[in-house]
């Protein structure tokens, strides 16, 4: 048996932003239709080293694609000079079950979320959105950012950081990448007041911004709040906005942002508007009018994993990147 072994290098040349946008796509519309399988996923706590590892496997029918994603999140890492999340993704031949590659998995989250937040941004954003605020200059920031420049004529960029020596960082660095303007804010209002996309992308347990700040017809991608009790949009903005989620199962079971309004009484659940499947299916509409607010919450979900996953294969494959070893 052969097993492609495919780098961070390997899954960034493999996956670029336009195809994980378009097989992310695809992943949810099958996700929305009943043409995927994914289970919940299998948590181990281990408390004595504060971490945790999440098993995420998923299946989709339509397309016949198999992985499944091993992630770590150990909280002392960091001060073992280690990254704090790894991530391992495992593609399976769909017709065999059996293992056909092994491919880094914290930059293919990185790259699938992001393309999450593109696929939202082209079905839910106004076609003339021109402005993006960045709200967290880490990792998924990044990526927030390249995907949503690949569906929107972006040509302004404000970046907001708790860390201003980071937010420069990002600012140099995407503008070099991206070729346009990306300016540091000394304040998430200065960022967000201005903006025709928010994308917020960090571990904050309370509201990175007001919503008087946010101006109507503005979309936003929230991909940073992952348990009950993160949180980062403020509620009012949550009540008044058209809400599209990943899953619903996966949202009300996990996010912050939406479930905290539900434990207040100020929402129920019936305050979603749609999966993000549905509208790439076209079973529900996307943005009706200029004037409304479209929010995104994201969780993850597995069939992002498969479905880039089997992307970067097919382009490693091609493309003869990564080794291949024999087991």
């Amino acid at each position: 048996m052969k097993l492609r072994l495919l780098s961070r290098e390997d899954v960034r040349r493999a996956l670029p932003m336009a195809k994980a946008i378009a097989a992310v796509r695809s992943a949810f519309a099958q996700l929305s239709t009943g043409q995927a399988d994914v289970p919940v996923r299998v948590t181990l706590n281990v408390p004595r080293h504060q971490g945790v590892t999440l098993c995420m496997p998923g299946y989709l029918s339509k397309a016949d694609q198999m992985a499944v994603k091993i992630v770590s999140v150990f909280n002392d890492n960091p001060t073992r000079g280690l990254p704090l999340i790894h991530a391992l993704v495992v593609v399976l031949d769909a017709e065999t079950g059996a293992p056909i590659a092994v491919m880094d998995g914290t930059t293919l989250t990185a790259l699938r979320t992001g393309a999450t937040s593109g696929v939202a941004t082209d079905l839910l954003a106004r076609p003339d959105a021109e402005t993006v605020a960045i709200i967290g200059a880490g990792v998924q920031g990044r990526t927030q950012l390249e995907a949503v420049c690949a569906v929107r004529p972006i040509r302004a960029v404000w970046v907001y950081d708790l860390s201003p020596e980071r937010a420069a960082v990002y600012a140099d660095e995407m503008h070099r990448m991206l070729s346009i303007p990306v300016k540091t804010a000394t304040t998430p209002s200065e960022a967000v007041r201005q903006a025709d996309v928010i994308c917020t992308a960090t571990t904050s347990t309370t509201p990175v911004c007001d919503d008087e700040d946010i101006r109507p017809g503005t979309h936003i991608n929230a991909v940073g709040a992952y348990t009950p009790e993160m949180q980062e949009i403020p509620v009012e903005t949550v009540l008044r906005a058209k809400v599209v989620v990943d899953q619903r199962e996966a949202s009300l079971a996990e996010a912050g942002d939406l479930l905290i309004p539900i434990q207040q009484g100020r929402m129920t659940a019936e305050h979603i508007y749609a999966e993000l499947g549905e509208i790439a299916a076209g079973v529900r509409v996307g943005r009706a009018s200029t004037d409304e607010i479209t929010f995104f919450k994201s969780v993850g979900v597995a069939v992002q994993d498969v479905a880039a996953a089997n992307a970067v294969l097919e382009t490693a494959q091609a493309e003869g990147l990564g080794v291949e070893a024999t087991l």
